[in-house]
């Protein structure tokens, strides 16, 4: 009998054991449930409760007070509405005057580039002042007048057309004893020169030109060749 009690009491123990982690589970995942539901019914409660105090307090103030308290909730809402009003106003400004800016920016690029390809068209002109110029010998200009007279026009012609190109922004680009820069300048040959310093540009095959300080077309230059190497 004491035997068969025994066996009775591990098995209820056993039991025990076994459900008791279990329902301790539960127990703590229905309080934290309920949790929320009672920290929102507190909530509301709180919330109706200073509601009605506001509504007891408002039926104590006389109509002169009800009155001061309504436009005091205008005037509230128009300063914030006053307060957004300006800020839509500033950013539209500003988009305003950005557009402005990149307008105008874009309006001066579609010059550069007309003038620019104007410019181009150009200085084959120049080119050929130049080689009129470049054709005359001084033997000829000593001994004839008339062929003297058509120099003289032709250089004058000349230099009248290369101030109206430099009144418009486009000047010359003669690099004669310069130092050779490749932004400038286009190498087409190298030469050693002893009296003179490596990478000087000591001959102009070509002038360049340059248009409001961009460079339209580089001058083709020749080099001081470094003895060097």
């Amino acid at each position: 009998m004491s035997a068969l009690f025994t066996s009775a009491t591990r098995s209820a123990s056993r039991r025990l054991t076994i459900q008791t982690p279990t329902a301790m589970r539960s127990l703590a995942l229905n309080r934290s449930a309920t949790l929320p539901l009672n920290f929102r019914l507190y909530s509301d409660a709180a919330k109706d409760k200073e509601q009605k105090e506001e509504q007891k307090s408002d039926e104590n103030l006389t109509e002169e007070q009800k009155k001061i308290k309504e436009l005091e909730t205008k005037l509230e809402t128009k300063s914030k509405e006053a307060v957004e009003l300006k800020d839509s106003l500033l950013r539209s400004v500003a988009d305003f005057r950005n557009l402005q800016n990149v307008t105008k920016k874009d309006i001066q690029k579609a010059k550069d580039f007309a003038l620019q390809k104007f410019a181009k068209d150009l200085l084959e002109s120049v080119d050929n002042f130049g080689h009129a110029l470049s054709a005359f010998k001084e033997e000829d200009l000593e001994k004839s007048k008339e062929i003297s007279d058509l120099y003289t026009g032709v250089r004058m012609t000349r230099d009248v057309f290369e101030k109206t190109l430099k009144k418009h922004g486009i000047e010359k680009l003669d690099p004669i004893g310069e130092t050779f820069d490749p932004n400038k300048h286009e190498a087409t040959f190298e030469l050693a020169q002893p009296d003179k310093e490596p990478g000087t540009v000591f001959h102009v095959q070509q002038i360049g030109f340059t248009l409001n300080d961009r460079v339209i077309r580089p001058a083709k230059v020749g080099i001081v060749k470094s003895t060097d190497e």
